[in-house]
């Protein structure tokens, strides 16, 4: 459906920061939580009626319609959501301010929220987080571990400030700055009963016969799997479980003859605790490169600096073998 528009003229700048107010942005938040202008009000601590007004006030601020009154609730209409977008994320931007300036104020190193992908890169990341604890050890850190697609949807909306991953889709280039930290080659495994362990160099046609644990489809581990089986003209018969888990892999292919495509520096340390076992086949293809992912045109915090040095450093050191 269509915006429904109030006026026709383009918003200024002046006038959206002349009178889009803080309070103005909580209001939105809230109401996009809720879609409904009664608990908004309540959680405001304000009358319904005065709800209604500041709803108004801003769709008179911004010139257009924001939100279609239904008889119970409120839906935002194109312009609405992209604009809640905005409050959610402009409120994300001023309490990292005030948690950060807080910190320092106090005499500490501020706050730092990472993303990362699991793999080589999660190894770098631990080596990286101790390291950067020694150099700033009153930086306080969240880390989030996830597959790149979500990873990416957190930078933007600010909820992270850093990114360790890769792209998944080429117009995200003109949104992030990217900088390559390592490649990250990949084996199959399976758990130490598997009857293919120990057996002499396979190829891919002799394994798509057996269960696999493969990936989300979204992933770049699962495009690769996906590619290799592809490029040969084979299909898996077996049964396919799906999963973003490694334990939930891990614990699988300790109880099942299933196999999966993990990235090496994940599964060494389980394969050298004889956790799981390496099955011998020659694998064609590595994963892209992955890296540090920032906001274009936007300069990293003092700690995300020192952090992405850090990184630079560990991961100069530590590349993993093939």
């Amino acid at each position: 459906m269509s915006p429904d528009p109030i006026s026709g003229k383009p918003l200024s700048l002046a006038q959206a920061c002349a009178r889009l107010r803080f309070r103005h942005l909580q209001f939105l938040d809230i109401l996009g939580q809720t879609r409904n202008l009664r608990l908004t009000a309540e959680q405001m601590h304000i009358t319904q009626p005065a709800a209604t007004k500041i709803l108004m006030d801003i769709e008179e601020i911004l010139e257009a319609r924001l939100f279609e009154r239904l008889s119970r609730g409120m839906r935002p209409n194109e312009l609405g959501l992209f604009t809640l977008r905005y409050a959610a994320s402009a409120l994300a931007g001023h309490r990292k301010f005030v948690d950060e300036f807080n910190a320092l104020k106090q005499g500490g190193h501020g706050h730092l929220s990472i993303g990362a992908i699991t793999g080589s890169a999660a190894h770098v990341l631990i080596a990286s987080v101790a390291e950067i604890q020694r150099l700033r050890p009153l930086l306080v850190l969240k880390v989030l571990e996830q597959s790149s697609d979500q990873l990416v949807v957190w930078l933007a909306e600010r909820k992270i400030d850093l990114m360790i991953g890769r792209f998944t889709d080429e117009s995200q280039r003109s949104q992030f700055h990217y900088e390559r930290l390592s490649d990250e080659p990949l084996q199959v495994v399976g758990g130490l009963h598997h009857p293919l362990r120990g057996a002499r160099e396979l190829d891919m046609a002799e394994l798509s016969h057996w269960p696999w644990i493969l990936y989300p489809a979204s992933t770049a581990v699962r495009k690769v799997s996906d590619d290799i089986f592809g490029r040969n003209g084979l299909a898996l018969t077996s049964g396919v479980v799906e999963t973003p888990s490694f334990l939930f892999a891990l614990e699988m292919m300790q109880t099942t003859d299933m196999l999966s495509l993990q990235p090496t520096a994940l599964v060494r340390r389980y394969i050298d605790k004889g956790l799981l076992a390496r099955i011998p086949v020659d694998l064609p293809d590595r994963m892209p490169d992955y890296g540090m992912l920032t906001r274009l045109g936007e300069t990293p915090t003092p700690a995300t600096l020192a952090f992405m040095e850090v990184l630079r450093q560990t991961a100069s050191r530590q590349v993993a073998p093939a």
